[in-house]
């Protein structure tokens, strides 16, 4: 029994092959003239993806540029403001 359902697995697998084989030259043109547009537009999709992806790190970079420059700024003015109170004391 084990023989004959071993055999029909066989013969079933060379009928799935050999029946690939003779569609093969209809269905891939098929499936490729499918394929194309598709693959094309996943594409197109990740590059588009990718340009906005590049703006938005820009922008947050040039943001962050921008509050560094800004807290550095503050700092500053704060180091000026503590040594123009310090220096009317230390020449007393």
């Amino acid at each position: 029994m084990a023989l004959l359902e071993n055999g029909l697995k066989v013969s079933t697998g060379v009928a799935v092959g050999l029946g690939a084989i003779l569609l093969a030259p209809t269905v891939l043109p098929l499936i490729a003239a499918v394929a194309k547009p598709l693959v094309k537009a996943t594409i197109k999709g990740g590059i588009i993806l990718y340009e906005k992806g590049k703006e938005l790190i820009a922008e947050t970079a040039e943001v962050l540029e921008d509050l560094a420059a800004e807290a550095k700024s503050e700092l500053a003015q704060a180091h000026e403001e503590a040594m123009s109170v310090v220096t009317p004391e230390q020449t007393e």
